[in-house]
């Protein structure tokens, strides 16, 4: 095992994490902190309700790519031999999970970020690619139905967990099994806000089809 090398490919993954997608955009664009509007969110829910559906269109695929660039660190692990080919997977959710908080609590944005929906899809497309399929289907299925961008996201999270259990999606380590329901709760503790909001019928609905 390469310590130095992991190390150094675990902060990369972290430090990916961090690039403040929607706070860029926001300032580079609009010349506002996304932070001090909407849901006070650095991420792209917010984006799209507060600067429409083509820059959160933009920061959503960011901070995809974040999420899948920072996963694949592993593989380089692996290729450089640094890491044993049995190890992969907890290595893979090891640099996805820091991907994912350096979203949350970004490096580069005085650790204010968003909730790292985004990146923890592109983290499990990297892992369970099948799986997501299927998940960002459900995603844009509710998405387009109900113009909720939480509801979706909870709804993809929750059909991870769930599509796991059937034969043609069950992981060979039962490690990703576990942490995909994992997964669906922490996505349901960390929307419990919009939870609420979606029950007092005041949750925003993102533009799909407006001019924004």
């Amino acid at each position: 095992m390469n310590l130095p090398l992991i190390l150094v490919l675990l902060l990369a993954a972290y430090l990916i994490g961090s690039i403040p997608t929607a706070l860029w955009v926001g300032r580079r664009f609009f010349g506002l902190d996304i932070r001090e509007h909407g849901s006070g969110n650095a991420g792209a829910t917010n984006t799209f309700r507060v600067l429409g559906k083509k820059p959160g269109s933009v920061v959503m695929a960011i901070d995809i790519l974040k999420g899948w660039a920072a996963t694949m660190m592993a593989t380089v692990m692996l290729h450089q031999g640094a890491i044993e080919p049995g190890q992969l997977l907890y290595f893979q959710l090891a640099c996805g999970v820091l991907a994912v908080l350096g979203h949350i609590y970004p490096v580069f944005a005085q650790f204010r970020g968003g909730k790292g929906v985004a990146t923890v899809l592109g983290m499990m497309l990297a892992i369970a690619p099948a799986t997501v399929g299927v998940c960002i289907l459900v995603f844009l299925v509710v998405l387009v139905l109900f113009r909720y961008v939480s509801l979706a996201s909870m709804s993809a999270g929750v059909a991870f967990a769930l599509l796991q259990l059937l034969p043609a999606f069950r992981p060979q380590n039962p490690l990703l099994l576990y942490f995909g329901f994992v997964l669906a709760a922490l996505l349901i503790y960390t929307h419990r806000a919009n939870i609420g909001r979606l029950r007092a019928g005041n949750e925003s609905r993102v533009p799909m089809f407006g001019r924004k």
